[in-house]
């Protein structure tokens, strides 16, 4: 009998502040227009990170709509539900630090941050969304100043419990006035991951704008849509990501917010990501030719019509089936299948596909922060990764497959006494 608890850890993760939870945009968070068109529903699903501690939350449960729109105005992929920042991010169990993989690549990008800006001591590098300050490490490392923006109160708690210095805050064109104040202007303002979480898209760039030096850049790491829509990353559609972001989409929006695109770098962490180093239009003037050419690239590739979303559709369906069809072929073997991770895109995956404790009776899960929790929707238990040599399941499902390389090493003990792995996306396949 496996049981779970840790009903600490997830205290407050499903609590809705007394204001407003759920509403729908009717416009473009990036140009405004209304000029939209739904191409992909993933069905009512609950919040990725909500978490839940016991079965008694099971029936209190709440979902929302996961659909995805196109604008035909300015390209940008987005959702128009969108959820109470508080209530996705007050409480948080996701942590950077957690992973290798994120560890080497935070080496590397402060690296080439303080190489391109040439960094000195009286410098100051802040990050909005700095989660546990893993990055801003990297950058003390480097001797520049540093300052955190984290939402999250017991995120923002273990990163100054490691000497990073954090304002517990939502960040916005006030907030970041108020900092500029405080501690000066930046020469670097980095944001990774957050800036497909904003609703008020142009608001926080505008804050990043006001943050930094004449001489500074706004940079920013988002997930690239264009790898998604080849890679058939659906799973990284959950309601904390409201926009999916081309080259295209973020032209247009840094031209709206007074921004000039120097260089675009394109990374392969998280299935594929581009790199944004913008700066002031009035010290910059235009974009740069080579991000003006990955643009017209993306239009050469059908990425600024929405024909190329309406086959993407159609290929998630074929890989739920894809899934479904092979997980319910170990299971009429008699074969035993686990999870290992409980990732945000994993919830999306099993949610959409409808994968329960049928097929999975368990995932495992290297977070603190998440074992012990049962998975939102699909109540999947969450144990420690040493259940796996424990149980020894014949499969093991890789849901956080971007990390795939690192689990599989991580878990050579396992393969050894026998254990194969299953790679969801974007087909799924055993290793």
């Amino acid at each position: 009998m496996i049981s779970v608890g840790n009903a600490k850890a997830a205290k407050g993760l499903n609590q809705a502040p007394p204001t407003w939870v759920h509403r729908k945009k009717v416009s473009c968070r990036a140009c405004g227009g209304n000029n939209l068109q739904l191409f992909l529903s993933l069905g009512p699903t609950p919040l990725a990170n909500s978490f839940l501690a016991s079965p008694d939350d099971f029936a209190r449960e709440s979902s929302y709509p996961l659909d995805v729109y196109f604008c035909h105005t300015c390209s940008l992929v987005q959702l128009l539900d969108v959820i109470n920042p508080a209530v996705l991010f007050r409480n948080y169990v996701y942590v950077t630090g957690t992973s290798e993989t994120i560890a080497e690549h935070n080496a590397r990008y402060a690296r080439t941050v303080v190489d391109l800006l040439q960094l000195q001591a009286k410098d100051l590098v802040v990050e909005v969304a700095s989660n546990d300050g893993s990055l801003l490490g990297c950058f003390k490392n480097h001797g520049v100043k540093i300052l955190g923006v984290e939402p999250a109160t017991n995120i923002a708690q273990m990163a100054r419990a490691r000497g990073i210095e954090t304002a517990n805050q939502f960040f916005d064109l006030k907030t970041a006035r108020h900092l500029r104040d405080s501690y000066g202007p930046a020469k670097a303002v980095i944001g990774n991951n957050v800036l497909a979480h904003v609703d008020e898209t142009q608001d926080f760039l505008h804050g990043c704008r006001e943050l930094i030096d004449e001489d500074g850049l706004v940079i920013m790491e988002v997930p690239y849509l264009r790898d998604l829509i080849d890679g058939l990353e659906y799973d990284t559609v959950y309601h904390e990501h409201l926009c999916y972001f081309s080259v295209h989409a973020l032209k247009r929006l840094c031209d709206i917010v007074g921004l000039s695109i120097v260089r675009m770098d394109q990374v392969p962490i998280h299935g594929g990501s581009l790199r944004m180093y913008a700066g002031l239009c009035k010290r910059h003037g235009k974009h740069s030719e080579d991000v003006v050419a990955l643009a017209e690239e993306e239009r050469s590739l059908g990425l600024t019509v929405v024909e190329r979303y309406k086959r993407f559709a159609a290929e998630v369906e074929k890989n739920r089936r894809a899934i479904l069809a092979l997980l319910g072929a170990l299971k009429q073997e008699g074969k035993t299948v686990a999870g290992y991770g409980a990732p945000a895109k994993g919830n999306t995956l099993l949610n959409y596909c409808k994968i329960g404790t049928d097929f999975l009776p368990y995932t495992v899960d290297k977070s603190p922060l998440k074992v012990g929790l049962y998975t939102p929707g699909t109540h999947i238990p969450v144990l420690s990764t040493s259940t796996l040599l424990e149980q020894q399941p014949d499969y093991v499902l890789i849901l956080p497959w971007n990390f795939a390389s690192e689990i599989v090493k991580q878990q050579a003990a396992y393969q050894a006494r026998g254990g194969q792995f299953i790679i969801p996306i974007p087909e799924p396949r055993i290793i």
